[in-house]
Order: C-alpha cells, then structure tokens, then sequence
C-alpha cells in the first residue's frame, strides 16, 4: 500500500488522479513504437462540454448564461474550500513523514500544477462561449432572411404556374375550335370535289354525243353521194357474192367440226383435271393413313384411360390408409408467437416456402437463439481434421454479432479477396481478415463466431456460399465469376438504357438477355423474364425499373431474378456433367483416363479453347499446371482418376457450356 492509498484511506475520500507515469510500451511486430522516448509528450485529446453546444436557432438568454456562469463559479468555490481541509492534511502528512516527503512533495506539486492549469484552461475557454453566442445569432439572423428569401420565391413561382395554366386553357381552346374549323373545311372539300367530278363526267358524255352525231352525219353523206367512193359498182356485186360463198362453205365446215368434236374437251383442260385427280387421290391416302394412326391412338387412350382408372382407385386407396395411419400435417400458425418479431415477421419468413423451407427456417431462429444464449465455444484442437482457422484448445468467446453485421462483414472480406493477388488459400486469407480487422487477440473469438452462424443459416445466400468455399465444397472463382456476370449484365442493360433513367422495354429486356446468354434456351429466358416481373398480360412496351432486378435485401438475400440466375447456373452445370458421364459411357466407381476425359469434353462442347479446356482437365485431375501434359503425350495414359471424383471435382469448379454440342452449317 502507497502513501497516497494511506492518505485517502485514513481522510476517507477519494482524490483526484495524478497523471500516470510514462511507462515504456513493449513493441509488437510490425506496430510502431509508443512512448519510446522520455521526451515523448502524453497524447492529449480535445473534450468538449455539453454546456456549450447549443442547437443552431435557438438564442441564448444572456442573464440566464451569466446567471449559470455565476453558479459555476460559487460551485467552483465550494469545491476549493472543501479541498483545502485535505490539502492542510496533506501537508502535516508530509512534516510527518520525513522518509516519504520528497515523493509527497513532488505529488502535491504535481496537484498543484494540473490545478493551475486547468485554470489557464478554463480563462482561455471564456473569450470561446461568447465569440459562440455571436457566431449562433449571426446564423439565426441569415437563416430568417434566407426563409423569408424563399417564400417571396415561392410566392411568384405559385403565379407563375397559375398564368401557364391559364394560357395552356387558352390554347387548348383555340386547337379545338381550329380542329371544328379544319373538319367544316374539309367537309366543304369533299363536297366540291364530288360537284367537280360529276361535271368532268357530264362533259366527257357531251363530247362523246357530239362526236356520235357528227359520224353519223358524215355517213349520211357518203351514202348519199356513191361516186365519192371511186369503186365500180359490178365489181363490188361479184365481191360480195364471192363472200357469201365463203361465209357458207366456213359455216358448214364449223357445223362439221361441232358435230365431230362437240363431247372432246381441250387437252389443257384434261391435264389440269387429271394434276387435280392425282392430288384428291394422294390426300385421300394421307387421310386414310391419318385415320389409322388416330384409331390406334384412341385405342391406346382407351388402355391408357383404363389403366388410369385402375391407378387413381389405387391411389384413393392408399390415400384413404395414409390418411388413417400418418400425422396430419403442421399447423404453422402456432410458431408465430415463438419466433421474434411476432405474427409480421413469421408471415415475412414463410412467404413462398414449402413445409421443408419452413423446417430450416424454424431450425435459423431456434439455433439463433441458442447461439445469443452461448457466451463462449470450447476450442475444436489442433487436429490435422479441423480447419486452420479454428485451431485452438481452450474457451473462445462468442461475440454475439447480428446477422447484419455477418453479412457485411463476410461482403467486405470478398472484396478484399478480390482485390488481391490470392496467394494464399482462402482458409489462411479468412484469419488474416480476421485478424487486421480485430487485431490478433480477437481473431480466434470471431472466427470461431463467424463459422457457427454461416454454418447454421445455410438458406441465406451469402452464408452458405461463404461457407461452402471455406469448407473446400465450392471454388472461389465460381462466387467471383457469378458476381462478374450479374456486373456485366448490369452493364448491358445500362448501355440499353440512352436516356439514363432506369428503366427498359420489357421487348429491350429480352433483347439483352438473349445477348447476354446466347446458350440460354427460350424456355430459361422466358423464365427470367418472368422472374423480372414480365407476365402472359404484358406487352412489349411495358416499362422495367431494371435496377431493382439487382437489389439486395440487409441480409444480403437478393431479389428472384438472380436467384433464378444462380439457380439456372446450377441445372446448366449439371446438365453438362451429366452430358459428360453418358459420353464417357463408364460407371461412377470406374476410372477414367485424361486423353478419354478430353474427347469427352470436345464432343460434347466442340467450342471449348485449349486453354479452357486444359483448366478443366487440371480441375478434374487435381494437376499443377506444371504438371499438365500436352495433348498426344505418351504420359498422358498414365493420368487415371475415378469417375466420380472427377466429376466432383468439376462440380466444385466453375464451368459452363462455351458453345451449342452440333455446329450447325452455315447458311
């Protein structure tokens, strides 16, 4: 026990606390020194009083501030006269004790010192309260005028506006009375265009009368004057008479040719009929063929409906026994009362979920509470079985973070991941996060922190494929290559976009997405427009706010267009692999060489680059790049794996499809 314990212990009182002593910092690797030196001075961190901040607009009463001040200083007073019994004290404590006087000395002068300048301080701070008060009624002052300022503005741009309405009704009050005129104007038109053909028609019958009159008369004339014509009269007899005969032979010759070939039909005729029979016959055929397959497909669903029935009395019967003997299913009703958030956001959680996506979602909440209630985790051991970053015998603490700050947190250690060169493996990176975020004291404590709950909420997305990649069930590059395509498909729709206002046609939309991914089918396009908010009832003209496809929620859950993205990504990569194991034709427990692998996924993919293609083969084999073989190589043969590592091999890595299985020929 001190001197200035025995001090306090016998005045019983508790004094104020001298300035520590400076105390030389042990120096950590890689941090820099603190209080190296004797010179070094204490940091000194600047303290503001709530008294002197005062919200901007309200004025200060100057008696009540002066009134204030006055009380301060009585208390200050107060205070000084209740300290100097202690300083009397002290002082035949230090007569008293000669072996300690130069150390109670010293202390006392200290007191004295920081006393002294707390003072300076306090004087220096005087001049500040009013130079505020000032500066406070100044802002007051322009802030009115400024107000006053805007509703002048306000007032004027209100008449403004009333003025464009009025003249706008005055407008439109002139284009209609302007359309009434245009229509009258028009009806008038078509009114004298109908006068003026009628009488275009008249005149053309006029002419035609007068030319009819003046033929005929010209031919009165003729007739009248037989000598205009300079013809001989006999020779025109023998003329006509030599007609008449020729008229009489070529009728006979007609009825002649009536009678012998009045049932023939022209041969142009015949063969259109006979081209017209042969098509009627060649239908009839197919009709009749038709009719065959019809009448043997109706006997079929005949069977078939037979069958049917036999299944459906069959299905009712096991019904019937099902219904006997199972549970009934659950009333989900009653976990709103045991989850938090009550009734809204039980019906939040259970949107859209079947019975076994209620089960997890239950399974979250239950073991979020149960993880709140652990203070700490017993340490898993240095096992060669337990990951790197959980390696540690002893008690951990639980942090207790929300699932909030999880989710940001596991968002910015993928950034920094991507950011950087990835030397290392991502176990090792994940506690080197940890570690320059919360320092290494509590590495161990978040780790261990972070692991339980991405382990427990394996249905929100962030979580589970953190956790996936941590484990080693799933590669990092497939998160990154996700997040690239979301970004580049973003990108697309904003280069769509000329006016910069959010928004595409739902015909635009579609245009993107086929751009986007020309190896999508239409059924999966379809379904992503769907999931973008398109429907049967829509048209191509409906506009999208296609920014909101990419919002996440505080949890980091994503909107149904790219979780359709993610889970499309999934059925193409099994779909691909699937394609890959009927080509190699093998069992899963048989192996599989590198040179057959590689036809394989020529064959099945003929687009595939070689540097692509080697990528996926080091994935299936598990080769350095180092170590891959070129093509024809005789040590090729010698790489040998099981089938059904390989595949989950490829399952974890991050491949797709990079062109349609069959060339199609060139139009």
């Amino acid at each position: 026990m001190g001197c200035w314990d025995l001090v306090a212990m016998v005045t019983d009182c508790t004094l104020p606390e001298l300035p520590r002593p400076r105390v030389r910092a042990a120096r950590l690797p890689g941090c820099p020194r603190v209080m190296d030196s004797p010179n070094s001075q204490p940091l000194n961190f600047p303290t503001t009083s709530r008294a002197h901040l005062r919200p901007l607009g309200v004025s200060i009463d100057d008696s009540l501030f002066t009134e204030t001040k006055n009380t301060q200083k009585r208390k200050l007073s107060q205070k000084r006269k209740t300290l100097l019994p202690y300083r009397e004290i002290f002082e035949f404590f230090i007569e008293d004790f000669k072996t300690y006087k130069p150390l109670l000395s010293s202390i006392k002068n200290a007191y004295e010192v920081m006393l002294a300048h707390q003072r300076e301080k306090i004087r220096a701070l005087e001049p500040l309260k009013a130079k505020l008060i000032t500066v406070n009624e100044n802002c007051n002052e322009r802030i009115l005028v400024m107000r006053a300022e805007e509703r002048d503005e306000i007032s004027m741009l209100k008449k403004e506006k009333m003025n464009l309405l009025k003249l706008i009704d005055k407008k439109n009050e002139e284009k209609i009375s302007l359309q009434t005129e245009v229509t009258k104007l028009r009806k008038n038109l078509a009114e004298e265009y109908l006068h003026y053909l009628s009488e275009r028609d008249a005149r053309k019958i006029l002419i035609a009368d007068l030319n009819e009159l003046r033929y005929q008369r010209e031919d009165m004339s003729l007739a009248q004057s037989p000598g205009v014509w300079g013809e001989d009269p006999v020779k025109l007899t023998v003329a006509l008479k030599m007609a008449r005969q020729d008229l009489t032979r070529t009728q006979m010759e007609l009825n002649t040719m009536k009678a012998n070939f009045g049932d023939v039909v022209p041969r142009r005729d015949f063969e259109m009929q006979e081209k017209t029979l042969k098509e009627l016959q060649e239908q009839l055929e197919s009709l009749r063929d038709d009719y065959e397959e019809v009448r043997k497909e109706h006997e079929m669903l005949l069977q078939l409906h037979m069958s049917t029935l036999k299944e459906r009395d069959q299905f009712y019967s096991e019904l019937q026994e099902i219904q006997r003997t199972s549970t009934p299913r659950p009333d989900w009703s009653k976990c709103e009362d045991m989850v938090a958030g009550g009734r809204d956001r039980w019906h939040v959680l259970a949107e859209g979920k079947n019975s076994d996506q209620l089960v997890d979602v239950l399974l979250e909440e239950i073991g979020e509470g149960l993880l709140r209630e652990k203070d700490f985790f017993p340490g898993l051991g240095y096992g060669e079985s337990i990951p790197p970053f959980l390696r540690f015998d002893g008690i951990v603490e639980n942090k207790k973070p929300t699932k909030k700050e999880v989710v940001k947190l596991l968002k910015d250690a993928w950034k920094e991941r991507i950011t950087e060169e990835q030397k290392e493996k991502f176990p090792d990176f994940f506690f080197s996060f940890l570690e320059r975020h919360f320092g290494p004291g509590d590495a161990m404590a978040w780790a261990y922190t972070i692991f339980e709950y991405i382990k427990l909420f394996h249905t929100n997305e962030v979580m589970s494929q953190f956790y996936a990649v941590l484990m080693g069930k799933r590669k990092e590059s497939v998160y990154i290559k996700q997040k690239q395509t979301i970004a580049q498909l973003l990108k697309e729709m904003t280069n769509v976009d000329s006016q910069n206002e959010g928004l595409l046609t739902m015909e635009q939309l579609s245009t993107v997405l086929k751009s986007t991914f020309p190896l999508k089918k239409d059924e999966r396009i379809q379904e992503l427009m769907e999931a973008g908010g398109w429907h049967p009832s829509s048209s191509n003209a409906d506009l999208l706010d296609y920014r909101l496809l990419f919002m996440e929620d505080e949890e980091g859950q994503s909107v149904p267009f790219v979780q359709k993205l993610w889970e499309q990504y999934v059925v193409e990569k099994d779909e691909y692999l699937n394609e890959l194991k009927q080509e190699l034709g093998l069992e899963l427990n048989e192996e599989v060489t590198l040179p057959k692998v590689r036809e394989a996924l020529m064959n099945i993919d003929p687009n595939l680059d070689k540097q692509t293609l080697n990528h996926y083969l080091r994935q299936a084999f598990q080769l350095p790049m180092t170590e891959m073989p070129e093509e024809d190589e005789e040590r090729e043969e010698g790489i040998v794996t099981q089938l059904q590592t390989a595949l989950e091999q490829l399952q974890m890595s991050d491949i797709r499809r990079m062109g349609p299985r069959e060339q199609e020929p060139a139009s």
